[in-house]
């Protein structure tokens, strides 16, 4: 619940402002060329050693496309951190997540800010108190462009969460359970100058029994036109978990490499 109240105090202001301040969309892209497909791959390692030794991995592929009726989206994030326990030795694993999420936006027309978004996202993450989290969403979409270096997106509509809680030692099976959801969802792209750049993602999926949460923050910064450094902090939130020993907010924050092509 508390990212849901950070989502609208971060971004329902943008929106009521919109009008005043936004750019007309016609005039700012181009929407007659068809462009290819843009991705990149991020990717950091990172090694402590001494009295604390840890291990920690994050690799990260996004893929997009903006073609006149269409707007596409694909994501596959993962992490992985493991720490060494002085008194026996043995690394022990600490984070093992991985997220796909894929998005499919229909404007009205080529020149609309205004679109019918298709979500799905899947994760697996073993210290988040589930085995898995599916969620598949449909609804509105608007993009506002507010300059010609800031624009942001905003997502309302209903969906479908599918769970499976992870099952204790020694408990009986645990079967999946789903629900329907509601989707809130917003980002800002930022163009500080020719080599860096802001984004902010947040999203909320609220649930009768859960309500799941990601945000991401992230500036980078070009070494050259094809390799820029990132720095990023991510957090996940589930408003409940299976177990009191699970904490519902997992924070992490990442410097990264990322190749364009």
């Amino acid at each position: 619940m508390r990212f849901s109240l950070l989502f609208a105090s971060l971004f329902l202001p943008v929106v009521a402002s919109a009008q005043t301040f936004m750019f007309d969309d016609a005039d700012d892209i181009d929407t007659e060329t068809v462009e290819e497909w843009e991705a990149s791959a991020e990717f950091g390692l990172l090694y402590t050693s001494g009295n604390t030794e840890t291990e920690s991995l994050k690799g990260k592929f996004t893929a997009s496309r903006d073609v006149q009726n269409w707007r596409h989206k694909g994501v596959f994030d993962y992490y992985t951190s493991e720490q060494k326990d002085q008194s026996t030795g043995e690394m022990n694993e600490t984070a093992d997540r991985m997220f796909i999420s894929a998005q499919s936006n229909y404007k009205f027309d080529p020149d609309s800010r205004d679109s019918l978004f298709v979500f799905g996202s899947y994760e697996e993450d073993e210290f988040s108190g589930f085995d898995y989290q599916a969620t598949v969403a449909t609804g509105y979409g608007a993009r506002y462009r507010y300059n010609e270096d800031i624009y942001a997106d905003y997502e309302i509509g209903p969906g479908y969460s599918h769970t499976k809680p992870v099952q204790a030692e020694g408990e009986p099976p645990v079967e999946s359970d789903g629900s329907m959801i509601l989707r809130l969802a917003g980002s800002l792209e930022w163009k500080i100058s020719e080599n860096s750049r802001f984004s902010a993602l947040l999203s909320s999926e609220v649930g009768e029994d859960n309500t799941k949460s990601k945000a991401e923050f992230s500036v980078s910064a070009n070494i050259n036109s094809a390799l820029a450094m990132k720095v990023s902090l991510g957090a996940n939130h589930n408003s409940h978990v299976s177990d009191e020993s699970i904490e519902k907010l997992d924070t992490e924050t990442a410097v990264t490499l990322v190749y364009s092509f």
